[in-house]
């Protein structure tokens, strides 16, 4: 999942960011109002974490012309306010959820979390395909009852598939919602995780669940497909 951080505090926003990526998921930085709104326009996230203090537009402001541009992606409003009236113009400006500083960070990804889990619908904390099971929460893998070992990026590949199973997913999907602004679309890097993943996932086993659409994408499923590979 990628998360646009909009955080004007250097220091916070790199703690912030090492953590959300140990985490695994996949952040983009942002400063300040323009450059989020820019960033916004641009990436299609999956969360955006939003600071209210922010130098030119405040993080009222810039929720609420996200909302107004269209922008339906689920708002996380961070902020040192923590009166009732401030909590109340942040809901009424277009977030999602207001959390107050300081917090903790095992509160904040509690947070995402819950977000995350409501769009497009609410889903549940354990993903199944097959007899594939992803704990979302703790983010352990087990397939057959057999615990998988994934590295973090390896774990954000196959939360993004099961996320959107039985549907194809383009590699620019991919890239768009498992790696960050740093990717590098002439790379090779999401066919060697997507075969990692088939070597952990799927060697030796009669039923293979992650597919190959030619020319159009990967499908993690258990439906039967004669163009796969």
């Amino acid at each position: 999942m990628r998360v646009l951080l909009v955080e004007d505090e250097q220091s916070a926003a790199k703690m912030l960011a090492k953590g959300l990526r140990e985490e695994s998921y996949a952040v983009d930085i942002a400063g300040d109002g323009e450059t989020a709104l820019y960033q916004a326009h641009l990436n299609d996230y999956d969360l955006i974490i939003l600071d209210v203090m922010l130098p030119g537009q405040d993080g009222f402001e810039v929720c609420r012309e996200l909302r107004a541009n269209g922008v339906a992606v689920p708002i996380l409003m961070l902020t040192a306010r923590d009166a009732v009236e401030d909590r109340v113009e942040g809901l009424n400006t277009g977030a999602d959820d207001y959390l107050v500083k300081p917090f903790d960070f095992e509160e904040l990804l509690a947070r995402v979390r819950a977000l995350l889990r409501r769009v497009p619908a609410l889903l549940p904390e354990v993903i199944t395909v097959a007899d594939l099971a992803i704990n979302t929460r703790a983010q352990q893998v087990s397939r057959a009852g057999k615990r998988v070992e994934l590295t973090t990026k390896e774990y954000a590949l196959l939360e993004y598939l099961a996320r959107h199973a039985n549907e194809v997913v383009s590699r620019a999907d991919i890239a768009e919602h498992v790696w960050d602004e740093r990717y590098d679309p002439f790379s090779k890097v999401i066919e060697v995780f997507i075969q990692r993943l088939r070597r952990k996932l799927d060697d030796d086993r009669p039923v293979k669940l992650i597919r190959t659409r030619r020319g159009a994408g990967y499908i993690l499923s258990t439906g039967d497909m004669d163009d796969d590979v």
